[in-house]
């Protein structure tokens, strides 16, 4: 059940105690007034079809807190504790006034983060963006002519690395063998006699012996995976067996299971193969859902995370896509180009992008809407061809801005290390770390202005103004 909020609170109905006196240029008083919370209310009230049953917490209670998380990393009781203490952070979480009391209990951030979707923080942005522009875009369906291009779009893709331990085989197969240990535990009733031997104290011994080498040859990985396989294959079968006669799992360990099962048939193959490829590879016992990333950087070829396209435009970052399986970024580009006419109601003049997007498909679409799409035609170069040095030059370095945007998304926007384990939270962090970096775009613009006026201030006479834009 969700009831909506009576307004939306201003600075000035924000009660303080007295001998509080609270800055109304404060950075988080500017983030609160530069979010539509009406709106966005609207959609997150949908969310709640039943009428009955406990008041769920406000949307600007939810969104905030969620907001606050991402931008400084902290935990779910740490959260609570920060806005606890801080009548800025109370404020944009939309309280009616300082308190001293716990506005939540630490255990609803994960609902918080089930609830604002993928989807849902989407819509966000864009409303975030066009507050912000201030200007709405009228697109007339029936217009004859085509509307004439207009704008640039930057488009680049990358990983957001999730918390696990770097993967390793024999690491792998050893919590698994594990898991598997302690589900015969709880599987296991002293009134059915013996337990069955599962060759614990053996199997760890040897699990030591690979661990502990400094320098692991490829023999000793294959004998210590050998190991490992021959004791998880029987306690899967002993698990099969209870099961069987009529022991139960819950729902938590029935899909472990599934998952150790999925990682015993695919270490079965690379050993018995001889390979070092399989389709769809688990990583993490529990995370499954993360896949190697191959990206070929110089810091580490291969990432763990969610990859993921996000489109610059005018300063502004949008999400593209995002998904845990390596997907060719080169597919988003035709999609990523038509969302814009959707927004603008025109095509990009340009298109500024890496290499890998200039496949046939893409430059017969350019090339048909008449879209300048950066980099070096397909092929050979032409005997005649005279390139524009200088456009390409201009191309490049505009393109930095994307890489910049990923700089700050995970040094300052909790891109970085994704902390959240399930795939919608997980997905809930990438796409909150898009609206914190239109957040500080809008943040930032205003106290540059600020900065500008307080330093230069305006005179009457216009040469004087003029130069200080220049």
């Amino acid at each position: 059940m969700y009831k909506f909020s009576n307004n939306q609170i201003r600075f000035e109905d924000f009660h303080q105690p007295v001998g509080l006196k609270m800055d109304p240029d404060n950075r988080w008083i500017k983030k609160a007034e530069s979010i539509p919370w009406l709106e966005i209310e609207k959609r997150y009230a949908k969310l709640f079809a039943n009428r009955k049953g406990n008041v769920a917490k406000p949307l600007r209670l939810a969104l905030g807190a969620c907001i606050i998380q991402d931008e400084y990393g902290y935990s779910d009781e740490e959260i609570v504790l920060q806005i606890q203490e801080t009548p800025y952070l109370q404020f944009f979480c939309g309280l009616p006034g300082f308190t001293l009391e716990r506005p939540f209990d630490p255990s609803l951030m994960v609902y918080f983060r089930k609830r604002l979707t993928e989807e849902i923080l989407e819509d966000v942005n864009e409303m975030i963006i066009k507050k912000a522009e201030g200007n709405e875009v009228n697109i007339d369906n029936d217009q004859i002519e085509p509307p004439q291009n207009k704008g640039t779009m930057i488009i680049d893709a990358t990983c957001a690395p999730s918390n696990i331990k770097f993967p390793q085989d024999t690491e792998l197969l050893n919590e698994a063998r594990e898991t598997t240990e302690k589900l015969i535990d709880k599987l296991h009733n002293p009134k059915d006699g013996k337990k069955p031997r599962t060759y614990r104290k053996a199997a760890h011994k040897n699990h030591l012996k690979i661990a502990r080498k400094r320098k692991k040859t490829t023999k000793d990985i294959r004998k210590a995976t050998g190991q490992q396989l021959g004791y998880i294959r029987r306690n899967l079968d002993i698990i099969d067996t209870m099961l069987k006669n009529g022991k139960e799992l819950s729902d938590k360990d029935f899909n472990r299971l599934s998952t150790i099962k999925q990682i015993y048939e695919q270490q079965k193959y690379l050993r018995d193969n001889r390979t070092h490829h399989v389709d769809d590879r688990i990583v993490s016992l529990s995370q499954p859902h993360i896949r190697p990333i191959v990206r070929g950087k110089a810091k580490a070829k291969v990432e763990f995370g969610a990859k993921l396209d996000i489109s610059v435009v005018d300063g502004w970052t949008r999400l593209e896509k995002q998904s845990f399986d390596a997907y060719n970024e080169s597919s988003t580009l035709i999609e990523a180009i038509e969302r814009y006419k959707q927004r603008t109601g025109s095509y990009p003049e340009r298109v500024l992008a890496d290499k890998i997007y200039r496949n046939r498909d893409n430059l017969n679409f350019c090339k048909e809407w008449n879209i300048h799409l950066s980099g070096p035609a397909l092929g050979r170069p032409k005997k005649d061809e005279v390139r524009n040095k200088r456009q390409d030059y201009i191309d490049e370095n505009e393109r930095i801005e994307v890489e910049r945007k990923f700089s700050l998304a995970k040094r300052k926007c909790g891109m970085g290390m994704i902390m959240t384990k399930l795939p919608e939270t997980a997905m809930h962090s990438i796409a909150m770390s898009i609206i914190i970096l239109n957040l500080r775009k809008v943040l930032y613009t205003f106290f540059d202005l600020l900065r500008f006026f307080f330093i230069f201030p305006i005179t009457h006479n216009p040469r004087k103004n003029l130069r200080f834009v220049q």
